[in-house]
């Protein structure tokens, strides 16, 4: 690695981190937030399915996968990683519960503080990788994300009109940040990529997000949530902070450990936002396919209205 091109690629992974947690912030409104907290029965499925679903699969698809320990590491904490706010956008695209999906992310947020360090030691000892994770660097950059998402909540707060400014600023800057890191890393690392693209990397990157999914979903059917809080936490579920990940990955491991492997969540979120397109299509292509919904006609019975159902033949 070159000590100023690996510099680079830390700073602006940072600023990235940075400008995502603020626009995740503008989302927030401490009115739902206090709401949702006064009923918690939804956020708190949809925190333990957070919690619990994706670091056990990231876990067993380690273990299947047979992955080196450096690269059971690199999953482990993608999979354990809090909601990111590309969740929020494919809750909406899939007409879920809006408030819900904030509420989980604001909340998974501020839970992965303790959260995240007490799940990677547990999986860990199952590869025997305790000595191998930088906990004080993944704390560091854990309360780091609470400031700038902070600061976006008392945007939003106070001055509600600039949230959708920064909101769209700042993915413009995401995406011409996210291609800078894609030609730098390209540059510095050269054909150690393949490493990332390795058949069993690839096979996990793919099948977390959608077992994350589906998961998520079954899990808010078995507690019996209405199909709203369903998607919504099933898109929560799969979806992870995958600018959090990178951050971790690229500052708090040394160059030479990590590798090229701090380029893992780039290629996660190519699956995770493929297979969650994939869901909003199937879900909109049963909109239009399903049968409309029988309008109730009402008679009056014994002086009384009530809503009989008529028979179509």
């Amino acid at each position: 690695f070159s000590p100023a091109m690996d510099m680079a690629i830390s700073a602006i992974t940072i600023i990235i981190l940075f400008i995502t947690m603020v626009s995740l912030g503008c989302t927030m409104e401490i009115a739902k937030i206090r709401a949702h907290i006064l009923r918690p029965k939804g956020v708190a499925i949809a925190v333990v399915a957070q919690f619990g679903i994706m670091p056990l699969t990231a876990f067993s698809l380690a273990k299947v996968f047979q992955l080196a320990p450096i690269e059971a590491v690199t999953v482990l904490i993608c999979g354990c990683c809090p909601g990111g706010n590309l969740s929020n956008l494919f809750a909406l695209a899939l007409q879920g519960d809006m408030n819900l999906s904030i509420v989980m992310t604001t909340c998974s947020t501020v839970l992965a503080l303790a959260m995240m360090p007490t799940l990677l030691y547990l999986y860990c000892q199952g590869f025997d990788l305790e000595n191998a994770v930088p906990y004080t660097g993944i704390l560091i950059a854990l309360a780091m994300t609470l400031v700038p998402c902070g600061v976006g909540i008392a945007i939003n707060h106070w001055i509600p009109g600039w949230s959708k400014m920064i909101i769209k600023i700042g993915l413009s800057i995401l995406l011409i940040a996210s291609v800078a890191i894609g030609v730098m890393s390209g540059i510095t690392i050269g054909g150690s990529v393949w490493v990332v693209l390795s058949p069993q990397l690839m096979a996990v990157a793919c099948l977390m997000p959608l077992t994350g999914f589906l998961l998520g979903f079954v899990m808010s059917s078995l507690c019996k949530l209405n199909g709203q809080c369903r998607r919504t936490i099933a898109v929560e579920t799969g979806c992870q902070n995958i600018q959090l990940c990178s951050t971790i990955l690229k500052v708090a491991f040394l160059p030479e450990v990590i590798g090229p492997l701090y380029l893992f969540p780039l290629l996660y979120i190519i699956f995770q936002a493929g297979e969650a397109l994939l869901l909003v299509l199937l879900y909109r292509c049963y909109q239009m396919l399903r049968p409309p919904a029988e309008e109730p006609t009402y008679w009056t019975v014994n002086s009384k209205v009530e809503a009989v159902k008529v028979p179509t033949c």
